[in-house]
């Protein structure tokens, strides 16, 4: 564990709170899952360049799913 990813986690459990938040109060699954998942993964990916590339895409991709 480095520093870098310590706070590119820090960062994205951060916004896949707001997620979370949001999703539960505006009825949207897709969203809600998306914050849970945004603040679980990295716990599960040890490469730095890795996590903030899966972050980017956890993070926009309830604007590509309609449910």
């Amino acid at each position: 564990m480095d520093t870098a990813h310590l706070l590119w986690s820090l960062l994205f459990g951060s916004i896949g709170f707001g997620y979370f938040i949001y999703g539960k109060r505006q009825s949207n699954s897709v969203v809600r899952y998306s914050g849970i998942a945004l603040m679980v993964y990295p716990y599960f990916v040890s490469h730095t360049v890795v996590m903030v590339v899966v972050g980017i895409v956890l993070m926009f991709v309830f604007r590509f799913v309609r449910v």
